[in-house]
């Protein structure tokens, strides 16, 4: 019995060399980590060039503290992602940049130490409390405009998390924003998990004396619609939780995703979602059999720039 084989070509590297110039060494290589790497890189140049293909993006963990904030912004803008799905978090911490605020390095000081001097920290990264102090008092400035326009018998108080993320993009003035420029280029954001963040304790205490009503399940009717008057569907899921279920889930009304990309450090052996190679989902029908799926493991703040950076010179 003959096996076609292809050789693995050693990588080379010179000086001044392009991304995507590294990323073709990745694609000759072919195999472990770099072969896994190319793949998902012409991957999401593919599903970017396909014009009957709508790409959902979901986004887990500390992206934006991580610095992936003007990326993501960016493929909004150019409409690489026709839909995002996020935490709370991640929103919170995009709007504490709008107002103002901003994450900082760790310089290794001890916890306790920082407690007294009112600084959270994500990893290595710090915030300052003074910033979220700043974030409550402009997202409830927000609140109070968004209020006073849906009192009425028509609306009665009552909005969708879909909704009230394009209501605060148009109001808030940063171009770097993700918010901002998802609302003003028509880009939906669902954050199915939004209660628990600082933006959805915030919300939870600006309607104990006020009449704004958060509608969780009324995003699902916009969301498949969204899903139905896909042609085709592609995934680019960085890390996992409540963003990559809500977002697979979704996809299911169609018969599942037909391309999609997955970056994320989580192990599959407990059998959470987190950690779960896509060719699981089409066991469920989230992804469709025949699909073209591609999983990175490692951190997405390495990875999605790298691959992104080399397939913007494949993108039409």
């Amino acid at each position: 019995m003959r096996i076609e084989q292809t050789k693995v070509n050693q990588m080379n590297i010179k000086k001044d060399m392009k991304v995507s110039e590294l990323m073709e060494e990745f694609e000759n290589c072919g195999v472990l980590g770099s072969g896994r790497v190319a793949r998902a890189s012409d991957l999401l140049a593919a599903m970017i060039n396909e014009e009957d293909m709508n790409i959902f993006m979901s986004m887990a963990g500390p992206q934006v503290p991580g610095g992936m904030r003007n990326i993501i912004a960016y493929m909004i803008k150019h409409e690489y992602i026709n839909v995002l799905v996020t935490s709370g978090a991640n929103i919170t911490h995009d709007l504490l940049e709008s107002f103002g605020g901003r994450h900082y390095r760790d310089f290794g000081d001890d916890d306790e130490k920082l407690n007294k001097a009112g600084i959270g920290r994500i990893a290595d990264v710090y915030t300052q409390n003074d910033d979220f102090e700043i974030f409550e008092t402009e997202i409830n400035k927000i609140f109070d405009k968004l209020s006073k326009k849906l009192d009425n018998p028509k609306d009665k108080g009552i909005i969708s998390i879909n909704t009230l993320l394009h209501e605060i993009g148009l109001i808030i003035d940063d171009e770097n924003s993700i918010l901002h420029q998802a609302a003003i280029h028509n880009v939906d954001i669902f954050a199915p998990g939004i209660v628990d963040s600082m933006l959805g304790l915030q919300l939870w205490m600006f309607t104990q004396d006020h009449n704004l009503i958060l509608d969780v399940v009324k995003d699902m009717h916009h969301f498949s619609d969204l899903v139905f008057e896909s042609s085709e569907i592609g995934g680019i899921f960085l890390g996992g939780g409540v963003p990559k279920h809500y977002t697979m889930a979704s996809t299911l009304l169609k018969g599942g995703l037909d391309a999609a990309i997955q970056i994320t450090m989580d192990r599959p052996e407990t059998g959470s979602l987190s950690g779960a190679p896509l060719e699981e989902a089409k066991s469920w029908s989230k992804a469709k059999c025949g699909s073209n799926l591609a999983n990175v493991v490692g951190d997405a703040t390495i990875i999605f720039p790298l691959i992104f950076a080399a397939a913007l010179d494949k993108i039409e």
